[in-house]
């Protein structure tokens, strides 16, 4: 994959400050948090999920989010895959996993070993699990002549800065797949410090895979490469 890396910039970011990190390091989530164990090890399991949590982290702390989002975004990024059935489009996996968290939260951020969350911090985290596989043209207000807007529109506007952050994670990570068509996408996103982290994003695919080919487990494979760039 070195080989055939895209014109980059260096690969450079912001440190996450220790709060942050400490997160980073406990997104390699329990197994039976997976709803088909046999994805854990998939192009969506464990080390797509640590690493949307540390690109989560990254871009928080490039935004100025306080500890309280930044929590939110690194949670949210750690479990936004977690009830995938396949390894294909699979629509309506962000809407299981938001209701799964939702049951789940105390334990969630406990894992995570942050207090107990409030409900509108469980909603702000639920809300952008849900909508992380939702197109933004879906967003959009107003339908027809009805003035309904979307189901949509209303809790992106109200948790939006975590729900474009989440967005723009998962999408840096698509280095991962195999057609260069499918990798990251400018026009999918709506954040401004995207293009900045493409070389960060794509050193992290291959510094985890080529560890993971060597042998490592999954979670090992990305913690080793997020110590090497001081993330972790």
């Amino acid at each position: 994959m070195t080989a055939h890396r895209p014109r980059l910039g260096p690969s450079s970011h912001p440190v996450p400050g220790p709060a942050t990190r400490a997160l980073i390091r406990r997104s390699a989530t329990p197994p039976h948090w997976t709803a088909e164990p046999r994805l854990a090890d998939s192009l969506h399991g464990v080390r797509h999920a640590m690493r949307t949590a540390a690109l989560a982290g990254v871009l928080a702390a490039a935004n100025g989010l306080d500890a309280a989002d930044t929590a939110v975004a690194v949670v949210a990024a750690a479990v936004h895959d977690c009830r995938r059935r396949h390894d294909r489009d699979d629509p309506g996996h962000g809407e299981r996993a938001a209701h799964w968290l939702t049951a789940r939260a105390d334990e969630v951020w406990a894992h995570f070993d942050l207090p107990a969350p409030a409900p509108h911090t469980v909603v702000r985290a639920a809300t952008a699990v849900r909508l992380h596989d939702v197109p933004y043209e879906d967003f959009a207000p107003g339908n027809g002549d009805s003035g309904q807007r979307p189901y949509n529109h209303v809790p992106y506007e109200e948790h939006r800065a975590v729900c474009d952050l989440l967005k723009a994670a998962d999408a840096l990570d698509r280095y991962r797949l195999p057609k260069a068509s499918w990798w990251p996408d400018t026009r999918r996103v709506r954040q401004p410090a995207f293009d900045t982290f493409r070389a960060l994003a794509f050193d992290l695919v291959v510094g985890s895979e080529r560890a993971r080919l060597a042998g490592a487990g999954s979670a090992d494979a990305v913690l080793s490469v997020l110590a090497e760039k001081d993330i972790a």
